[in-house]
């Protein structure tokens, strides 16, 4: 959910013309090479973790390890989105942290659910692709107000559950989210919907940061954003097939 923030950065500069954006990596410029570098060193680091988290899940989920992982997650995002020029450091330890937590969780549905991690895994690639199809062949265009929208119910979702987390600490729950009932999987729908679409905002604030000649450190924000989205996506699916296998 990082995009509100992403987007903050060249939301209101108008896109430039197809082919204007620099190709030339001198190290002083975001460019596509040092975001498809900053992005894939991410993933490396949040899958690598993500192996400890899964093997290590009866420990962590019950134990320090998780919960400490989960405060670091938090904390690290905070302070990325308030210095954002930290990122180079704070995206490296965010994804080890985050992807201590993805491993926990994906081994937590593995154990209920067989097969499920594949498939979620596999749903998620394919709606990356999908998105990544229609922003390139501006199928969809990231209007101002489309921005608008995405962003607002973005918010909307995050109000929603952290809503839903304070209510369960005091013991009551919202039924129709966790019931596996049909309301409960329009609802996951929905979110995985929101969160499909802050993809084009991720392409869209790349193409504009490489555009706009932005320092060379916002590869490391634009990959961070990236990560955050499709992780988010991910573990959405994730819990929409369980609900429809309820």
């Amino acid at each position: 959910m990082a995009n509100p923030v992403l987007t903050s950065q060249f939301g209101t500069v108008e896109k430039p013309e197809s082919g204007s954006a620099p190709i030339i990596d001198t190290g002083d410029y975001m460019t596509m090479s040092s975001v498809l570098k900053q992005t894939g060193f991410l993933f490396v680091l949040l899958l690598g973790a993500a192996v400890y988290g899964w093997t290590s899940v009866e420990v962590s989920v019950l134990g320090p390890v998780f919960w400490g992982a989960l405060i670091a997650t938090i904390v690290l995002m905070i302070v990325t989105f308030v210095k954002k020029e930290w990122v180079r450091f704070t995206a490296p330890l965010y994804a080890l942290a985050e992807g201590v937590l993805v491993g926990a969780i994906s081994k937590v549905y593995s154990d209920f659910y067989d097969g499920i991690v594949l498939q979620a895994v596999l749903a998620t690639f394919g709606v990356f692709l999908a998105m990544l199809f229609l922003y390139a062949n501006r199928i969809v265009k990231v209007t101002q107000k489309l921005r608008s929208v995405i962003i607002i119910a973005t918010v909307g979702v995050a109000i929603f559950y952290l809503a839903s987390i304070v209510m369960s600490l005091f013991g009551a729950n919202i039924p129709f989210v966790w019931d596996g009932g049909p309301l409960s999987i329009v609802i996951s729908v929905v979110i995985c919907g929101i969160a499909a679409l802050n993809l084009l905002l991720d392409f869209d604030t790349i193409e504009r940061g490489i555009a706009q000649r932005a320092p060379a450190w916002f590869s490391w924000f634009a990959a961070f954003g990236l990560m955050v989205t499709l992780v988010w996506l991910y573990l959405e699916i994730l819990r929409l097939l369980a609900l429809t296998r309820d």
